[in-house]
């Protein structure tokens, strides 16, 4: 290759834009989206709603403009910066705040997503745990050395599978997606007959009315474990927009959205948002309550491995485990590229390794799972200002005259006003906290805005509003010769190719077979169990063929993604 690129050779290909070769289309993102958030949190947020005592209507309209909201805010400020820049925020912050600023976030967001992949593998561990009867650790620390060893046995999973970057995370995302949201789904449609039978006296609510009544009585009562009034339709619409405040509104999500060839790709977070945190957390909800009725217990002391069992048997298993490590694999990338961006003379993999073996350690301590709520909660409050800062920058900058990447341009590794920002902004949101001012799940909203207008007026008196035509220059070059390096590089990789030879479209279609199955045997429990004895019997066949489709989906599916695999190498 050319001398002149040999700047770019010696740079980490997660440092340098992505090259076109290297992006995907819509689907990719809509499997890795969807297997995301249909994940074990859903267990646990189901749950969530259930104690903080929102009502059947609140949950039904809240989480549907809640999740909306989420949607626009990926489409309209993450995927328009994470397409013109090409870069991962950790990479990106970099030429914006400096390099002091971005090892401090970059330090913060491999604590968060470690500790959220840790929190991930635990959940799966449960399933593993609950399979071999090995007791429920329900301590801080872990009290039988058999959990700890399911947990590295899991974790290795997720680590191996996060070491071979993007294409490794979405593959493995995309099979899992179509299972989880059946699987979900038809949790619920087995166990509403249970509920329905304990609170209505027949196996099946007569129609929307009844529905919204066995809702009120035995899930969202409106009432929460403390029997005092619970949560509104404003505080659940909030919650649904709020939970992923970290990856959009903080722009995480620049990491995995810089791969998409559009900016519109931001809507394929709507497989996650709808399939995930709509139907998900209401499935969840009807599944935990389900599980309740039948085990004589409240919905809060479940775990979800009891919860999965008694709505999908042996699938349930199955799907603790595959939706923890989807939500792990994909956090753990996150964290291998924020600790990529720190010690930037290390590979990615490398970095992975090294988070990968400490998330596993984390993971062996069962509180991390428990407090995963207060985690999010706080995390998003934490990276939203960064998010406003960076946001600033690329898009506001520009539309009045200011300059981008001025700090850059002028050769400082600190930014005054970037840290200054980021400290006010946490300071104003956390202090709207204390005041009790508003609903804590908007605090992000009036922080992000807080802030940009914070940094926007820093910045003009740090440098901002001067023009650097000579660095723009430079810059402008430098761009253009890492296309130049990225299409000659290009040249001797493989692009993507589809598999559509009639063997790999059979064992497609024998997934989907599978999956179609799955549901129409849910359907049958929900809709053909005219009396408890019944009920029953349909349950215990959709168990035992459920399990069947459930091995024969990830054979064929695994199949059809090695014989693609084979194909691309030829």
């Amino acid at each position: 290759m050319s001398s002149d690129f040999e700047e770019f050779e010696e740079i980490d290909e997660e440092q340098l834009p992505v090259a076109k070769n290297k992006l995907h289309n819509w689907t990719h993102f809509a499997g890795l989206y969807a297997a995301e958030h249909v994940a074990a949190t859903e267990f646990v947020i189901g749950a969530t709603f259930v104690a903080l005592g929102a009502k059947t209507m609140d949950i039904v309209l809240g989480l549907l403009i809640g999740n909306v909201l989420a949607v626009l805010s990926w489409t309209f400020i993450t995927s328009p910066i994470a397409v013109d820049t090409r870069l991962s925020l950790y990479t990106y912050l970099n030429k914006i705040a400096g390099d002091s600023m971005t090892k401090l976030y970059n330090w913060a967001n491999v604590i968060i997503f470690s500790v959220i992949s840790a929190a991930m593998i635990t959940v799966s561990a449960t399933a593993v745990r609950f399979a071999f009867d090995i007791p429920a650790q329900l301590n801080w620390y872990p009290t039988n050395p058999w959990f700890v060893l399911i947990v590295f046995a899991v974790g290795i999973v997720v680590v191996s599978i996060a070491l071979y970057g993007f294409n490794a995370v979405s593959e493995f995302s995309s099979i899992c997606a179509p299972w989880l949201f059946v699987m979900f789904t038809s949790g619920a449609m087995v166990l509403l007959p249970a509920l329905s039978l304990d609170v209505l006296g027949k196996t099946l609510p007569a129609g929307w009315d009844d529905f919204i009544s066995l809702g009120n009585q035995s899930i969202w009562t409106g009432f929460d474990s403390n029997g005092e009034p619970g949560i509104g339709l404003v505080e659940v619409i909030g919650f649904a927009w709020a939970a992923n405040t970290i990856t959009h509104f903080g722009l995480i999500d620049m990491a995995l959205l810089r791969f998409a060839k559009k900016k519109s790709y931001g809507l394929a977070t709507s497989t996650g948002m709808m399939f995930g945190h709509y139907v998900a957390w209401i499935a969840a909800g009807i599944m935990g309550a389900g599980a309740a009725v039948i085990l004589g217990k409240s919905i809060v002391e479940l775990d979800p491995g009891d919860v999965a069992y008694y709505a999908l048997g042996w699938s349930g298993f199955v799907i603790v485990i595959v939706a923890g490590w989807t939500t792990a694999i994909t956090n753990l990338y996150r964290a291998g590229l924020a600790a990529q961006a720190i010690f930037y003379n290390h590979s990615r993999k490398k970095t992975t390794i090294v988070v990968g073996l400490v998330t596993i350690v984390i993971a062996c301590f069962p509180f991390v799972f428990s407090q995963i709520l207060p985690l999010l909660t706080y995390a998003g409050l934490l990276v939203v200002p960064v998010g406003a800062i960076v946001f600033a920058e690329h898009q506001i900058f520009p539309r009045i005259g200011y300059t981008r990447y001025w700090l850059s341009y002028r050769q400082l590794a600190f930014s005054t006003p970037a840290v200054a920002s980021w400290g006010l902004g946490l300071v104003f949101g956390f202090g709207l906290n204390a005041l009790d001012v508003m609903s804590f799940f908007y605090l992000f909203v009036p922080t992000w805005v807080f802030t940009i207008l914070v940094y926007t007026l820093l910045a003009a008196r740090y440098g901002a509003k001067q023009k650097y035509p000579e660095a723009e220059l430079k810059e402008k070059l430098r761009n253009e010769n890492i296309k130049k390096f990225q299409e000659q590089k290009g040249k001797f990789e493989v692009p993507h190719s589809t598999d559509n030879s009639t063997f790999s479209s059979v064992l497609r279609v024998t997934g989907i077979v599978a999956l179609l199955i799955t549901l129409v045997l849910a359907c049958i429990v929900l809709f053909g169990s005219s009396d408890e004895s019944l009920y029953l019997a349909n349950r215990e066949v959709f168990y035992r063929y459920a399990f069947i489709c459930t091995v024969l989906y990830f054979v064929v599916a695994y199949w059809a993604l090695l014989r693609g695999k084979q194909k691309k190498q030829n």
